[in-house]
């Protein structure tokens, strides 16, 4: 009976079972469609995997899939094509269904693409542009922005000294060349000639130059050029890294510690952290202490937010503290001062090595605020709106006697607020469209409690730009790109004239109606001026089928005078110098003409880059004279218009040897002249040429060895000097101070190893020797050669744990 009970039993459970399976027959349909997110084209040859049972289908000439006989149920779809991101779909399948995919189809766009440790995307098509990798920014983390960039063709620096490097693109610097950090153009007052940028060259991530005014989305201003700080991106995905370099450096007998910490979430959400810290004692010449030349550093930065394709915003503070010595030899009483250096052939003071940071001295605090929001929209494009803000604090102090030794000769604080948006339209794949507002308001106080005379007055500075850039593709080998920008600067100023400096500009003939209050031995002022100015770009590239690429741009660009360059009036105490501006002062027009090729072969490769610009209403700084004042005689340096022309090459090659040997080779060149008068203008930088030899053997952790020479050309090409009265030889001398140096060559070394500690932490080791050979030599650039040799040999010694 019991047998006859569980066989009745198991019959029945067969049954059941087999009716269950009958109603879950899997014969359901997945059908679909894959389509770009932009412009809503269909994707062929997309891939569309069902994790949980490996199905798979592929997307025909209309972007159609179907994928049968799915059970009931919840799947996650795993979607991939060859020039999209892959991603990841639930989908919910209950009978036969149908859907939309829609993949990010713009990963291979018009903009070149280079990998360079992160992918970076070319700013333009048509201009020079050049990036440097992380890594070698991070072989420069115990220098600064400016020593890096000379690492590339085509720029060099205007230095004061080692520690106050400004970076200048094809001849041209100041307000010339924009800097751009983290998508926000620094406000630095970068148009002073002894103030360097002040970014922290450890928190960028890469930096790109961009050789002239194409990329009209930074400014329409940048005549000579741009250069772009970006951070490096932080994956989504759950995940936490960092990185820790410590650094010695023997010149100096200083260093400098960085950290950084990253957090990221799969969810798009990171937050990201950054400090380092700088500390230099004196330099050293091969012969002798550059005595008053340290430098102590602080900067820091936070940067949180949420990052989603669709949409995202992010926020960053970031603040930047430097106090930098200024050679003791430099500061000079008067012109006879000057001479007597000049004439010396070594510096006037030369103390003991020391880490005090005495006057002659700046003090510089930065201070940047940034918070972006970005929004993609179906097949139209993507939207950007981004607030900045930034104050920049800046202390000058001069050698003075009793109290006022700690209170500063130049005391300004400039404020900036900027609002910026733009709209990327890229529905088609043929052609881009970007256009853009910007908006932006300045305030300079410059305090008048120093107990000096203001070089700089207050004033009041608001900016307006828009612009429109074009991208379109002719063929898979031809592109054109095209823009147009218009800006408008209006500057209003209160400043104070003495009576007899305004007379002797003219300016009593021309600008009497600014005149606000007449107090007898001085003038108070309003200068109001409005420019309008208009920018424009265009060009193309070329690729042959043979593997050679061509690139041709033109770009007019127009650049308004900066403060320094309209009001400057009186001692310039750390540079020793009187400077005058000049109220007549118009824009600058730009007309440059660029023209690259590029060829790679199976080992080898070179880069061609001439290009010549004609400037109307060139600005120049050069020494006119000699002026007489309570202090003594001090050479007076004047800002002038005139046209210029600057025609240059730049010229680049590789060769790969063998599997471990490779070349490098670099020459810059460029010639400028005033065409007004005839006459070589003044701090063009002297032809330049590199060459370095390297040898690697990753299997030996990652080995690396280079030795480079650098060969730098007189300057044969520059100014007359000028013939000033000598109160002490009672009789007109020539000044010298346009005489170039003599031709120079330096050797330099680096190497590098990695060790492997664990799965995910890294130790690398680098070992760097500048000016192996301690070899005097004086730099046509550095506003030091008056006074002194420039830095003798220097070890670096570097560790840097990635974790």
């Amino acid at each position: 009976m019991v047998f006859r009970i569980k066989a009745m039993f198991s019959i029945a459970c067969i049954v059941l079972l087999s009716l269950f399976g009958y109603s879950q027959e899997c014969t359901n349909v997945l059908a679909g469609e894959v389509i770009d997110y932009h412009n809503k084209t269909p994707l062929e040859s997309a891939y569309i995997l069902v994790l949980e049972n490996n199905m798979e289908a592929s997307t025909d000439a209309n972007g159609k899939f179907k994928i049968p006989n799915l059970c009931s149920g919840n799947y996650t779809l795993e979607i991939s094509h060859p020039e999209c991101l892959t991603i990841l779909m639930d989908v919910r399948i209950d009978g036969n269904s149908e859907i939309t995919i829609k993949l990010e189809h713009h990963l291979e766009e018009l903009d070149e693409v280079k990998v360079v440790g992160n992918i970076i995307r070319d700013k333009t098509n048509s201009a020079q542009e050049e990036t440097l990798k992380l890594q070698d920014l991070e072989l420069h983390s115990a220098g600064n922005l400016g020593d890096a960039l000379k690492e590339l063709g085509g720029v060099s620096t205007l230095n004061t000294g080692a520690n106050i490097v400004k970076p200048a693109i094809h001849g041209l610097n100041g307000s010339r060349v924009l800097v751009l950090n983290d998508g926000v153009r620094m406000q630095d007052m970068e148009w002073g000639a002894e103030h360097a940028p002040t970014i922290d060259i450890n928190s960028a991530g890469t930096v790109s130059v961009i050789k002239g005014a194409s990329a009209l989305q930074y400014g329409g201003d940048a005549i000579g050029g741009v250069i772009v700080a970006e951070q490096a991106r932080v994956p989504m995905k759950d995940t936490i890294y960092g990185k820790t370099i410590l650094s010695g450096v023997s010149n100096g007998r200083g260093g400098n510690l960085v950290t950084e910490l990253t957090k990221g979430y799969s969810s798009g959400w990171f937050v990201k952290g950054q400090g380092s810290y700088k500390r230099m004692g004196d330099h050293e010449a091969p012969d002798y202490i550059l005595s008053n030349t340290g430098v102590q550093e602080i900067a820091a930065s936070l940067q949180l937010g949420k990052h989603q394709f669709t949409w995202g915003w992010d926020a960053r503070y970031s603040y930047f503290n430097t106090e930098i010595a200024v050679l003791r030899a430099s500061h000079i009483g008067n012109v006879d001062d000057l001479i007597r250096s000049i004439n010396s052939g070594e510096p006037g003071v030369i103390r003991p090595f020391t880490y005090n940071l005495q006057n002659p001295r700046q003090e510089v605090t930065h201070h940047l605020g940034k918070l972006k929001f970005y929004k993609r929209f179906e097949g139209l494009g993507k939207l950007n709106v981004q607030y900045d803000f930034q104050s920049n604090r800046r202390f000058e102090y001069d050698i003075r006697r009793g109290e006022r030794d700690n209170t500063p000769s130049i005391d300004l604080e400039l404020t900036t607020h900027t609002l910026s948006t733009d709209f990327k339209w890229d529905t088609k794949d043929d052609l881009n469209i970007l256009v853009g507002l910007m908006g932006r308001y300045q305030d300079n106080f410059a305090n008048p409690d120093t107990g000096v005379r203001r070089l700089i007055p207050d004033y009041e500075k608001i900016d307006f730009g828009s612009f429109l850039i074009g991208e379109y593709r002719l063929s898979n080998q031809f592109l054109l790109d095209a823009g147009l920008r218009y800006d408008f600067n209006r500057v209003d100023a209160q400043k104070f004239y003495r009576t007899s400096r305004w007379e002797e500009r003219g300016y009593d003939n021309e600008f009497q109606d600014l005149i606000v209050e007449d107090l007898g031995t001085q003038l108070l002022v309003n200068p109001v001026f409005d420019f309008h100015n208009i920018s424009a770009t265009i060009g193309g590239k070329y690729l042959a089928l043979n593997g050679s690429k061509f690139k041709f741009n033109y770009a007019l660009a127009q650049r308004a005078p900066n403060p320094s360059e309209l009001f400057s009036d009186g001692l310039h105490h750390s540079a020793a110098r009187i400077e005058l501006g000049d109220l007549r002062t118009e824009s600058e027009t730009s007309h440059k003409i660029t023209t690259i090729f590029e060829k790679d072969f199976s080992s080898w490769g070179i880069l061609l880059e001439p290009y010549a610009n004609w400037i109307q209403n060139f600005i120049v700084l050069e020494p006119s004279g000699v002026e007489f004042t309570v202090r003594g005689s001090f050479p007076v340096w004047e800002y002038r218009q005139t046209n210029a022309r600057l025609l240059g090459v730049d010229f680049s090659a590789y060769s790969y040897w063998t599997d471990n040997w490779s070349t490098n080779h670099k020459f810059s060149l460029v010639k400028g002249q005033d065409t007004a008068t005839n006459t070589p203008l003044i701090n063009v930088p002297a032809a330049n040429l590199r060459n370095s030899v390297s040898f690697s053997k990753p299997k030996w952790n990652g080995f690396e060895a280079s030795l480079e020479s650098q060969y730098v050309f007189r300057q044969n090409e520059t100014p007359d000097n000028i013939v000033v009265f000598s109160p002490e030889q009672q009789e007109d001398v020539v000044l010298e101070i346009n005489t170039p140096p003599d031709a120079y060559h330096l050797l330099a070394f680096r190497s590098k190893m990695e060790f492997p500690i664990s799965n995910k932490t890294k130790l690398t080791t680098s070992l760097s020797i500048s000016n192996l050979l301690n070899t005097n030599y004086r730099d046509y650039l550095n506003r030091q050669r008056f006074f002194a040799d420039d830095l003798g040999r220097n070890f670096t010694l570097q560790l840097k744990l990635n974790y």
